[in-house]
């Protein structure tokens, strides 16, 4: 296909969406499925209807669930660089050395290294799959490295380029955005950023919709700044703007399925729907009023909503209580695509088998969360704040808390008090014994220290922090 400005680019996505003619199938339908994920930023349960949250409807996200899989007990990491990483890779940020936030564009210095690390989308793109991403990045600085998208397995890109110290209008991802694609980074006069960041992946879908794709939808809703939207012009106050930027965020979904409906590739399109981390702004969820879930270890800050969707392939109106974290992302669109795994470690293991219906529940006995705070410089570059960073573990029912001395100082249990508000660690009951003890196996079977990022040091540039506070 011959490359096109940007600006033609953006003129042929508003030409598309504003069309409603329904497009013939291919002569010939992709024999893989295509994989749509679609990555929400900073936003839990508390703002999912399906997942009984009480201030919004999220109609799109719920028609997902009612028609597909709706898994209970899914974990991300606790905030948006580690959870990412762990996306991309398969490899728990203590592996990585990804255990805390870093905004690569704004301090410089680490980067995700293509070098290092193998994607997700290196491997499907190998297994013949077209790949394209769009909204939020944030782990590579643009202004060094224009191909950084490329290097890591995506053939088309629209990425909010993170905020660029040095560049003021890369500050903007919503209105008039700042956003990097195939012929650079310029800002979008008078464009809601995520309105183009949809409209360039469903016009990928119509350029490659003879080909197997794979599709990363990794949002900048509902993340701050808050901002009114294109249809909710009016909201002024911050909860307001909040509710305003969910359901934005709920019609995009929508916008993105009936695009697959029209191009007729529904039947062949897996959905994974999930988040980053929790809410930065509290919701009401079940009858209970939540805080910021951002960054903390309770379940409202790790265990996610996580919806699966593929007509005719995925089983319809299911609840899972099956365990999964991000880890499994990686295998489990490999082996929906048929493609092999990396020979880097993979920590996950692939739920397809629950996703298609063949199995009740995962292979998992426990996941793991962590990634709170942020990272840190020193003289030998970026780091986690701690030599071993606090993270929690659980199995269907019990759940612990492991500090940075390596020791589990939290005991709960899920089936009976939800909310954690009970810690049985100094309990006598010997089945609490008996379950500490499980934990403390998988724990002891985790380096005594977490790796540091893997990157190659480069020369340093003018807007690279440099304390290491």
């Amino acid at each position: 296909m011959r490359r096109r400005t940007f600006l033609s680019r953006l003129s042929a996505i508003a030409a598309a969406c504003a069309g409603t003619s329904r497009l013939a199938p291919s002569a010939e339908a992709p024999r893989k499925p295509n994989i749509l994920f679609i990555l929400v930023d900073d936003l839990g349960k508390d703002w999912i209807s399906c997942y009984g949250a009480e201030e919004v409807e999220t109609p799109h996200v719920d028609a997902l669930a009612q028609g597909g899989i709706r898994f209970e007990n899914a974990y991300s990491m606790a905030q948006c660089t580690p959870s990412r990483v762990t996306f991309l890779t398969a490899q728990y940020p203590y592996r990585t050395g990804w255990v805390n936030h870093w905004d690569v564009p704004r301090w410089g210095v680490g980067y995700f290294d293509w070098e290092r690390y193998t994607t997700v989308a290196e491997l499907l793109k190998n297994a013949g799959y077209a790949t394209a991403a769009a909204g939020k990045w944030q782990i590579n600085d643009f202004r060094i490295a224009p191909g950084a998208m490329r290097e890591h397995g995506f053939d088309d890109w629209c990425m909010w380029t993170g905020f660029e110290t040095g560049t003021p209008a890369s500050a903007e991802r919503y209105w008039d955005p700042y956003i990097n694609t195939l012929e650079g980074s310029k800002t979008c006069k008078g464009a809601f950023g995520p309105d183009v960041y949809a409209e360039s992946l469903i016009q990928f879908m119509r350029d490659h919709r003879d080909e197997p794709m794979f599709l990363y939808f990794a949002m900048t809703l509902t993340h701050g700044p808050l901002v009114a939207t294109p249809t909710e012009p009016g909201a002024e106050s911050p909860r307001d703007k909040h509710k305003a930027m969910v359901r934005y965020m709920d019609l995009l979904v929508g916008k993105l399925v009936k695009a697959l409906d029209e191009l007729a590739l529904r039947e062949n399109t897996i959905i994974v729907f999930t988040t980053d981390n929790g809410s930065a702004f509290g919701g009401t969820r079940n009858g209970r009023k939540f805080d910021s879930g951002k960054a903390k270890k309770w379940e409202h800050g790790v265990c996610m909503p996580f919806v699966v969707n593929g007509p005719g392939r995925v089983p319809a109106g299911v609840a899972t209580d099956a365990l999964t974290d991000f880890t499994d992302l990686l295998p489990t669109f490999a082996d929906l695509a048929g493609a092999k795994l990396p020979e880097d470690v993979v920590d996950g293991v692939s739920i397809a088998p629950v996703i298609l219906g063949e199995m009740n529940d995962s292979k998992r006995e426990w996941i793991l969360s962590m990634g709170h705070g942020p990272a840190i410089l020193d003289e030998k570059g970026v780091r986690g704040k701690d030599d071993f960073a606090e993270r929690v573990i659980r199995d269907k029912r019990y759940k612990v808390w492991v500090d940075t001395n390596r020791e589990i100082s939290q005991l709960y249990d899920l089936q009976s008090d939800p909310y954690e508000e009970r810690n049985l660690m100094n309990s006598d009951e010997p089945i609490l014994k008996e379950i500490l003890k499980k934990f403390q196996r998988v724990l002891d079977a985790m380096p005594e220290r977490d790796a540091r990022p893997q990157y190659t040091p480069r020369d340093p540039n003018p807007w690279d922090k440099n304390s290491t506070e």
